[in-house]
């Protein structure tokens, strides 16, 4: 019988699995799994046990954030290619923006159908310097909100804490003197917000209507760079249309490519997967081809490639 190690956060969105667990373990067990299920303890506990027991298992679930999925990824990145198991995801977050990505059911039961019915798919992964992120990297205005804001006002008014609290930094929004280096070229200029992803729903914040065919095993990811704004009325345009999610003017630039290479004089608070990524004056972002197995539903999208369009 396959071996499922089934890790969840209890803490996630409203604490909402308590509620569907015995349905989840069910499911998996109903999919003749022998299922070891795990409560995270504490920050990074979903990490360091996948990381110790991973290897032990035929399939890995994570339920729970983007920022609990985040650990689980790198759990199973710390082993070789050929050693990572399969990973199946159920949402239980706030924004769940990967989720949304892979079409997977918000129903906390039907995405366990699909971690344990669904089908393989290889997906890219990104490197931040020495760590790795699932979907974005990013910096710049309402970045930090997502690691700033209390869980407990994220459970209680979901969503919508994320632009509540974003609306109150609107009159101290920085800029940065950046230089990036990427595979068609460089981009100097005064950016106040950076968004380098592998996703089609990053928080609702920044639209990506435009990436209407996002591939996500074409090793290359996706970037939004936003101008700093040249007087007061474009700047009033482009926040916006930040928070209705719509991109709008020639204030940004959208560029593809396989690595980024960031630097400024000064250190920049860096967001991954949601989660704080530290202070740095370079960073350097690579796309990890096919580097993780994730369990889709048959009919996810963005599998395939496509243009940009604009």
């Amino acid at each position: 019988m396959p071996k499922l190690l089934f890790v969840y956060n209890p803490r996630s969105g409203k604490g909402l699995i308590k509620n569907h667990l015995a349905d989840i373990i069910d499911v998996f067990t109903k999919s003749e799994y022998d299922v070891t299920a795990r409560p995270t303890q504490a920050r990074l506990d979903a990490y360091n046990y996948i990381r110790a027991h991973g290897g032990e298992f035929d399939r890995v679930v994570i339920c729970g954030g983007d920022g609990t999925l985040n650990e689980g990824v790198k759990g199973l990145m710390s082993f070789k290619r050929d050693e990572r198991a399969p990973m199946g995801y159920i949402p239980a977050g706030t924004t769940n923006d990967f989720a949304s990505t892979l079409n997977i059911p918000k129903s906390m039961p039907e995405a366990a159908k699909v971690a344990a019915l669904g089908v393989p798919f290889d997906c890219d992964i990104g490197k931040f310097n020495d760590r790795t992120f699932n979907y974005v990297a990013a910096f710049g205005a309402f970045t930090d909100v997502s690691y700033d804001t209390p869980q407990e006002f994220k459970n209680l008014i979901g969503h919508a804490a994320y632009i509540l609290e974003g609306i109150k930094r609107l009159s101290s929004l920085p800029s940065y003197r950046v230089k990036i280096k990427h595979d068609g070229g460089g981009i100097d200029d005064d950016v106040f917000l950076c968004v380098i992803m592998n996703a089609t729903s990053i928080g609702g914040i920044v639209s990506t209507e435009k990436f209407t065919d996002v591939n996500l095993c074409d090793g290359l990811f996706e970037m939004i760079v936003f101008r700093r704004p040249t007087n007061p009325l474009e700047l009033q345009s482009v926040i916006a249309g930040l928070l209705k999610g719509k991109m709008s003017g020639s204030g940004y630039s959208i560029v593809k490519s396989s690595r980024f290479e960031i630097t400024s004089e000064d250190n920049i608070k860096w967001t991954l997967d949601g989660e704080y990524g530290g202070e740095v004056k370079h960073a350097v972002i690579d796309v990890l081809p096919s580097a993780i197995t994730f369990i889709v539903g048959k009919d996810a999208p963005s599998m395939s490639g496509g243009e940009i369009s604009d």
